[in-house]
């Protein structure tokens, strides 16, 4: 089971080139180990990204 506001916190900081906190980088996708959380990360990016 995942934390909806944890998918909607790391989607946004995807999107919008943040900062991954725990290693000062930008924020990708593959920074997400967790299969669980990887999709619904991906499945929040494509339902709220105009153009995609």
């Amino acid at each position: 089971m995942v934390n909806q506001i944890v998918v909607k916190i790391a989607a946004e900081r995807i999107i919008s080139d943040g900062l991954n906190p725990k290693t000062n980088t930008v924020y990708v996708i593959d920074d997400i180990t967790n299969q669980d959380y990887r999709l619904a990360v991906e499945d929040y990016i494509l339902e709220n990204t105009e153009g995609v």
